[in-house]
């Protein structure tokens, strides 16, 4: 495929992004380009400073874009419940992009609802997001959906039994835990949306430098400086290209996993990446949504929103 660059995103006035963990990193600088290139973007997370810093950056990078934020606890049901329904109300949503995550928690913490904290987080949290947001992606007449997994979705220690991690807990197989949830929701979403006008993609960033890191616990984060593991992995901002792609490009379709081509996929221009085994399996994609419905209490209708 030819060489693809943020400059290849089409205009996107009067397309509305709401970006999950859009206050730093990743999403961030997903949000600058998509403004850059005429997008209102609503900027999700956890802190209210932090959002309006992020505004100012996306405006600093755009000085015509249209911002607003929206404070959003992924790992608090109650926080999701809240800003979902501020926004399926009122606002319609053509690109959803679910970012926000944690990583490499050194011991088992819970959520504020007892779930396992990483896979509360960065799969349960955006799915009960998700499901009570959908009325404004249906709104939309041609929404997509994309979803930030990881290459840690294709370890062995990625395999989705024992889900919460009650039997044994590892900080880094919870991580590919929720990154092969993912994979896993975003493919059952696409057999689930298919023939209506919703795209659902997942995406892995390569190897970027982002808030991630500062969990770390590792023989390798206490041996590399700040500066080294900068120089070991690549920007936030070539990060973001796999979303980006998956977001704008008319080449994509429903249901593919977008990577960068370079070597070993950690960096360069997106393409189709590799699934990890099994994770099209639709009897698991079917599994975890019903556990995914059962563990968050919320039931996601895929007919909410759709007009009439």
């Amino acid at each position: 495929m030819n060489h693809w660059t943020p400059d290849d995103i089409p205009d996107q006035t009067g397309r509305t992004a709401l970006i999950t963990g859009g206050n730093s990193g990743i999403g961030l600088e997903t949000a600058r380009a998509l403004a850059r290139h005429g997008a209102r973007v609503i900027l999700a997370g956890r802190s209210r400073p932090k959002l309006d810093q992020a505004a100012e950056a996306v405006r600093a990078a755009a000085p015509e874009a249209r911002t607003d934020t929206l404070v959003l606890d992924l790992s608090d049901l109650s926080s999701v419940r809240d800003a979902a329904t501020r926004i399926a109300e009122t606002e319609t949503v053509d690109l959803l992009i679910n970012n926000a995550g944690v990583m490499n928690l050194p011991e088992r913490r819970t959520t504020h609802d007892g779930l396992e904290m990483t896979v509360g987080t960065n799969h349960l949290g955006h799915f009960a997001f998700d499901a009570q947001v959908w009325p404004a992606v249906r709104r939309s007449p041609a929404p997509r959906v994309v979803t930030v997994s990881a290459i840690a979705a294709r370890w062995p220690a990625g395999r989705l039994d024992d889900l919460m991690s009650e039997k044994s807990y590892r900080p880094m197989g919870a991580y590919a835990k929720s990154k092969r949830a993912n994979i896993v929701y975003t493919l059952e979403l696409a057999r689930r949306t298919a023939g209506s006008p919703v795209e659902a993609l997942v995406v892995h960033p390569g190897s970027a430098m982002t808030g991630l890191q500062q969990h770390g616990t590792g023989p390798l984060s206490r041996v590399v400086t700040p500066i080294a593991a900068r120089l070991l992995m690549g920007s936030a901002e070539g990060g973001a290209w796999p979303s980006l792609y998956a977001a704008t490009s008319p080449h994509v379709r429903t249901g593919q996993f977008i990577g960068p081509a370079g070597r070993d996929q950690t960096s360069g221009t997106p393409e189709p990446a590799k699934l990890p085994t099994g994770a099209d399996d639709p009897a698991q994609g079917s599994r975890l949504w019903a556990a995914s419905e059962q563990l968050t209490g919320v039931p996601f209708d895929l007919e909410a929103g759709a007009a009439v």
